[in-house]
């Protein structure tokens, strides 16, 4: 398929998608199982590490754009969601934005942690030495 600015925006979504449903379920599974200040500190503790992991599959595998913007396509589509979605919808209330913990930690953490995994990805020294001769042959 030809390779295109909406295709590549498209992919980034989706992965940005795929870490949202990822932070619902944690909040939602851990819900039924914790109080809500368990989940959170879950939920805190757990973004950085999907965030990482998909990610690290987007800029392996794709890493159409640098990776301050990938990282503030996924930081604004998970928001965008939540304020789309999931406060109006799911809460009923736009009061999850008021929580430090519950919202705009882990939006930072989304931002930061895809930004550092692109910048770390995308290095040349992140090659392995057999690529790197693959690469460029002596």
């Amino acid at each position: 398929m030809k390779r295109t600015k909406t295709r590549d925006g498209l992919i980034v979504l989706l992965h940005a998608l795929v870490l949202w449903a990822l932070c619902g379920a944690t909040i939602g599974i851990g819900r039924a199982f914790w109080g809500i200040e368990t989940t959170l500190i879950v939920h805190l503790l757990a973004v950085p590490v999907f965030s990482s992991l998909i990610s690290l599959f987007y800029f392996k595998r794709f890493g159409h754009f640098a990776p301050v913007t990938a990282a503030a396509m996924f930081a604004g589509s998970v928001i965008a969601l939540d304020a789309g979605l999931v406060a109006p919808v799911f809460e009923k209330s736009f009061e999850m934005f008021r929580s430090i913990l519950g919202t705009w930690i882990p939006l930072g953490l989304i931002f930061v942690s895809t930004l550092v995994t692109g910048l770390v990805s995308l290095r040349p020294s992140a090659i392995a030495p057999e690529q790197e001769q693959e690469a460029h042959p002596r």
